[in-house]
């Protein structure tokens, strides 16, 4: 690598820093903002907001990546064309194609960063948030057992507990379940336990009653018991543990669980799309930064700046996107059609290579002008 290919990457990858640092924030402050509201209703408490919003960083690093790597390509461009540098660089015989590598290079770069997230971080980042969603889920005491107020955690459910011990034990508990259509039965309790089950969380009655009410009789039967148990884990649609989903699994477990799969079937079908879209999605960074500097090189200097080819630029940005965004869709319907992933990828580097033929024509033009002069 060049002394000049070194001076455009240190640009790049410098402005790159800058916006993907503002992007990131900007969404991941958006993200947390609903997520605080979410959670702090629900009574949790600082820490457990803080580690969601970080769980899911990763998953907004991947993208903002693609994004962060056009903005800087385009940045860095327009600010070497208003000092002039860019004019010198084509001055000294320089062309397009051979300006374009360092950008290509840093175009790389980004692409192995979003790589590490695609394959490793953000599934990792993934099955942990949605462990403690469930661990949060069961975790019934944060959620509506409150001391000295009735609690509605589900339509005809009512909970009442006088006290609430540090070490978790329920004191004076009154449950009030108005949910079957026949009857209406009301538990009360001197103490209660919350155990966490796997199916679930159950509350464990000691020394109390049970009131049944018929409700087409109007008959009332009280049972006593000394110890009762009952499924709080339906109040709260709590499930059971859930195997991990496919975009939860790092990369060399789906290859792993792929390879043991036969030829044909569903299974492998989604296994191969999921993989393809993990290796197309990467592939993104190198194709935005290319079309962000193809655009730029059309044209000549102007004192009015690039603001044409910045619009272009976009244009073929946005082009891209919707690309990505029908190809998702059809290969997600069908995942047969996980080829289509690489479409975005393909026809934005077609988009990034025609500019840059483009943009050398003029010049071949005028030089066969004026030999023929």
């Amino acid at each position: 690598m060049t002394r000049l290919d070194r001076y455009i990457l240190s640009k790049l990858m410098t402005l790159f820093g800058f916006f993907a640092l503002v992007l990131v924030s900007v969404y991941w402050v958006n993200r947390a903002v609903l997520m605080f509201d979410s959670l702090i209703s629900d009574g949790q408490t600082a820490a457990v907001v803080l580690e969601f919003t970080a769980l899911t960083l990763p998953y907004v690093i991947r993208i903002v990546l693609p994004v962060a790597a056009f903005a800087a390509t385009i940045y860095a461009v327009n600010r070497l064309d208003q000092d002039s540098e860019l004019v010198v660089m084509r001055a000294t015989g320089t062309s397009n194609w051979r300006l374009a590598r360092p950008v290509l290079v840093f175009g790389l770069i980004v692409s192995v960063m979003m790589a590490v997230l695609v394959n490793f971080l953000v599934p990792a980042a993934k099955a942990r948030l949605a462990e403690r969603q469930q661990e949060v889920a069961q975790n019934i005491t944060a959620q509506f057992l409150r001391e000295g107020s009735f609690q509605h955690p589900t339509a005809g459910v009512t909970i009442y507990i006088r006290q609430i011990s540090d070490l978790g034990e329920l004191s004076d508990v009154l449950l009030a379940d108005n949910r079957s259509p026949t009857t209406q039965t009301t538990y009360t309790a001197d103490k209660a336990l919350i155990v966490r089950t796997e199916t679930g969380p159950k509350l464990i009655m000691f020394n109390g009653m049970a009131q049944s009410l018929r409700k087409t009789t109007g008959r009332l039967s009280i049972t006593r018991f000394a110890n009762f148990t009952y499924d709080v884990g339906s109040l709260l649609h709590t499930t059971s543990i859930r195997p991990p989903g496919l975009d939860e699994t790092m990369t060399p477990a789906l290859v792993a669980a792929r390879a043991a799969l036969p030829e044909s079937g569903e299974p492998r079908a989604r296994l191969t799309h999921e993989l393809a879209s993990r290796i197309a999605l990467p592939l993104l960074a190198p194709t935005a930064a290319l079309i962000g500097f193809a655009a730029l090189m059309i044209g000549t200097f102007s004192r009015f700046g690039m603001w044409r080819q910045m619009t272009l630029a976009i244009g073929g940005l946005v082009f891209v996107q919707f690309l990505q965004n029908a190809a998702e869709t059809s290969s997600r319907a069908d995942p047969a059609l996980w080829p289509l992933l690489f479409i975005p990828a393909v026809g934005g580097g077609l988009i990034a290579l025609v500019m840059l033929w483009v943009s050398g024509r003029p010049r071949r033009i005028r030089a066969v002008r004026e030999e023929t002069a």
